[in-house]
């Protein structure tokens, strides 16, 4: 891409505001944290109901951005920059994407449905690309942000395109259509995800079909159901395993690795196998079956590359490496455009200034190879990668373009010489096609622990940020608790995260707790919740902020205060309202101000309380005591030191109950993490965290025999018993076992049998067909954290901090 503001202008309808009309752009960002930002970046400033681009502007000014799209221009900024000023800044970029897809003539193939858009999406590129230069969306970039920002990528190279769309409301598609501008469409399937955004399935039906309301043909399995909402003007190409009017019909003879696909089609006959047997992957497999039998592939190069499809990894994870190093696994693909998220999500999540990226041959890109290693070269550069490990034959002849770089013509060279590379101290990239098997590499440099994980999904904590966040007030300050090692769920990976959204402070119970986000390099605003006397030099080594919440702790914090000469070092100053655990209470709020009232030494940051019953209604009349009481209190303080400092007493529950006491700042507690007490919001919540194990071994017993200590559990009959490398010592509360509990595998439920063990424990999996190695689900989706708290009558707080440090954290990012 390469325009001028001057050209853009009219496709925007924007007034313009500026000195330059003739600036060259070449990119498009709407992130203002994107190191990838440059002079020739043109940003757009959306708008949403939990953020405003708008902000970010004189920052990006400051980092050489000077072109932008906004609905106003910030104050103090006019004449700083160009400017072009529109109604809307998304329908902005909708329509500049819209404009920009015009200018290209080449088949467009158009993904929608319910499931499997992105692997049908990947299997696509993998079957055609020996063909076609193909531009795809990278990852799962099919919003009506996600859709423009990957049809933005095309170039005069490309000679086919393959975008998947999804939307969760009416009125969506019409938006992806017009940029996508599909020729060839495939609806993958209609299911339940996003229901809650229609009134009915029809309704959804009729708001995904037009996606095709112009396409050259829809290939989709014959269904009825869709058929009755379809325009009859769209040509179909159909396939079924049971209607005979399909135009290919389908045999599928499945066995426990593989899947024969005996297909008809006008006057052939021919069998295909693919390697799964799920019935997901067949119904995504024979979507792209369908499109290659469209372009009129000969049946043996069918055969041949459906044979070689293979699972796709839509994760981004984040992995504990050796020698104190984090490792960023993205080694299933490597194209331009997902590097560039990448090493977005590199910079997001690095705990180490030192960073490497190890990197293969990139395919597919419709760029000449020495356009495109420049351009890698460009971004590299700019997201400041300290080494540079790039392997393959054609990425070794560009070497010199890198950084610190070492160069090996195999995966299995760089493996021969890896213990001569040191690694410590850094965040590592890896990012690799494919059939590079980088993965042997992660295996290699991660740290070594039991096959128990706890996987931790990014997507959600922000899912769950965002929801929260919309339910305050613009000016509401956010304070986000990652206390008890976030929850259980991860430390300075989460805090990492809510420093890239930018919340305002992070909450820890202990200064050691903060110690280690300051040292990972977290500068967020920190507030301790429960300093001790003796953490009180440390606290102001690391710059962290002290609750006060006794005369004991106050009177010795100011006299080390006083000792340090320190001047006005944030304090907070904790009220007790009605919860009775920590705080001043309200005979005592005279000395209180007595103490601080013209003391140099310390300012008052915030004054909170803590409400105790927030989540339950029936103690309403309390809760509005408690609020009332705090209101009074601070005020009296305030006006005693003439001081204007934070005031916040909500809690999680408390966000969504009494909403008009949100005051300067609320506290985020247990709902970022997707867990609440009300049901309804339940609901809208996404699911953080998911512990993992696997199959052990495997077992036949017979009736009369038992399983594990005290022979608690006894068959009546023949019974597989799968034992679980997981027990108590890991956290799961031997409560659970012997009936009371279960895991799943392969989505059906395994009841626990016979007591739990300190680090294992064993399930009835008689009627489910499953191997040693299978993956097990122990918490997550089902069974729910809430679920469990509920049967062992306890909370789920409780159920989630249990989880031990020993057991692995790996955080993703779909």
């Amino acid at each position: 891409m390469t325009l001028s503001i001057r050209n853009i202008i009219p496709i925007l309808k924007a007034k313009f505001i500026g000195k330059n009309e003739v600036a060259i752009i070449d990119s498009i960002s709407i992130d203002s944290r994107s190191l990838q930002n440059s002079s020739s970046t043109l940003y757009f400033a959306l708008l949403g109901p939990n953020h405003d681009g708008h902000h970010y502007v004189a920052e990006l000014l400051e980092q050489g951005v000077s072109n932008f799209v906004v609905t106003y221009i910030p104050s103090n900024l006019q004449g700083k920059a160009n400017f072009l000023v529109v109604e809307n800044t998304l329908q902005a970029l909708q329509t500049f994407a819209a404009a920009y897809r015009s200018d290209f003539d080449f088949p467009v193939i158009g993904i929608t449905g319910s499931n499997g858009k992105t692997i049908i999406k990947e299997w696509l590129n993998f079957l055609l690309s020996p063909d076609y230069n193909i531009i795809r969306s990278p990852k799962s970039y099919n919003s009506q942000v996600g859709v423009p920002l990957s049809v933005l990528g095309i170039n005069e190279k490309h000679n086919l395109g393959i975008f998947e769309a999804g939307i969760s409301t009416i009125n969506e598609m019409e938006n992806l259509q017009r940029i996508i501008k599909p020729t060839i469409g495939i609806f993958s399937n209609i299911g339940s995800a996003h229901d809650e955004g229609f009134h009915d399935a029809g309704e959804k039906i009729k708001e995904k079909l037009k996606l095709f309301s112009s396409v050259d043909v829809l290939i989709m399995n014959k269904n009825r159901t869709i058929e009755a909402f379809l325009n009859p003007k769209i040509k179909t190409f159909t396939w079924s395993s049971d209607d005979g009017k399909a135009d290919v019909f389908v045999i599928a003879k499945e066995s426990p690795d593989k899947t024969e696909l005996k297909i008809t089609f006008q006057k052939l006959c021919f069998t295909i196998t693919i390697p799964f047997s799920d019935q997901a992957s067949i119904e995504n497999a024979l979507q792209c079956l369908m499109v290659m039998l469209y372009l009129n592939y000969d049946q043996d190069i069918i055969q041949q590359r459906m044979l070689q499809l293979y699972p796709v990894e839509m994760r981004l994870k984040v992995k504990n490496g050796s020698n104190n190093t984090t490792i960023i696994d993205d080694s299933y693909s490597s194209d331009f455009q997902s590097l560039k998220i990448a090493l977005d999500f590199l910079e997001s999540q690095k705990q180490f200034k030192k960073k490497t990226l190890i990197l293969s041959d990139i395919f597919q890109s419709g760029l000449v190879t020495e356009e495109l290693y420049s351009q890698v070269s460009h971004l590299i550069v700019s997201n400041k990668i300290n080494r540079v490990i790039v392997i393959g034959k054609t990425i070794s002849g560009y070497k010199s373009k890198f950084p610190n770089c070492l160069a090996f013509e195999s995966t299995e060279k760089f493996l021969v010489q890896i213990d001569t590379i040191t690694f410590e101290n850094e965040t590592i990239l890896v990012k690799g096609a494919r059939h590079f098997s980088f993965e042997e590499i992660v295996s290699y440099l991660e740290e070594k622990t039991h096959e128990t994980v706890l996987e931790i999904n990014l997507n959600a904590i922000s899912h769950n940020l965002n929801f929260y966040k919309s339910k305050l007030n613009p000016e509401t300050k956010l304070m986000v608790m990652v206390k008890a090692v976030g929850y259980g769920n991860g430390g300075f990976e989460i805090a990492k995260l809510l420093s890239h959204h930018k919340v305002d402070y992070l909450g820890v119970a202990f200064a050691d707790e903060g110690i280690s986000l300051r040292t990972a390099g977290i500068d967020l605003p920190i507030m301790v919740m429960n300093p001790e006397s003796t953490s009180f030099a440390s606290i102001i080594q690391h710059q962290l902020e002290p609750e006060m919440y006794s005369f004991k702790g106050l009177n010795a914090f100011l006299k080390l205060a006083e000792q340090k000469k320190l001047k006005k070092f944030p304090i907070h100053i904790k009220l007790d309202t009605g919860m009775h655990r920590l705080g001043f209470e309200e005979e005592n709020v005279a000395e209180l101000i007595s103490k601080l009232k013209d003391n140099p030494t310390v300012e008052v940051k915030s004054i909170l309380s803590h409400l105790a019953t927030s989540d339950d209604m029936n103690h309403l009349d309390f809760t509005l005591s408690q609020i009332k009481l705090f209101k009074k209190l601070a005020s009296q303080i305030c006006e005693e030191l003439q001081i204007k400092p934070i005031l916040h007493i909500l809690n999680t529950s408390g966000i969504s109950n009494f909403p008009q006491a949100q005051m300067d700042m609320v506290r985020l507690g247990i709902g970022l993490y997707g867990v609440s007490n009300d049901e309804e919001e339940q609901k809208l919540l996404e699911n953080v965290g998911t512990l993992k194990s696997i199959i052990s071994q495997i077992r036949t017993i017979q009736a009369g025999e038992s399983v594990g200590y005290s022979r608690r559990f006894m068959a009546d009959k023949p019974t597989k018993i799968a034992t679980i490398p997981i027990g108590y010592a890991d956290g799961i509360a031997r409560q659970w076992g012997n009936g009371v509990g279960y895991v799943v595998i392969k989505n059906k439920k395994a009841p626990i049998v016979g007591s739990i063990c300190m680090d294992m424990l064993m399930v009835d999996c008689t009627d489910i067909d499953c191997k040693e190695g299978a993956e097990v689900i122990l918490f997550g989706a089902n069974p729910t954290v809430s679920f469990m708290a509920k049967q062992l009558n306890t909370i789920a707080y409780e159920i989630m901090t249990s989880v031990s440090q020993r057991v692995k954290r790996v955080f993703y990012r779909e």
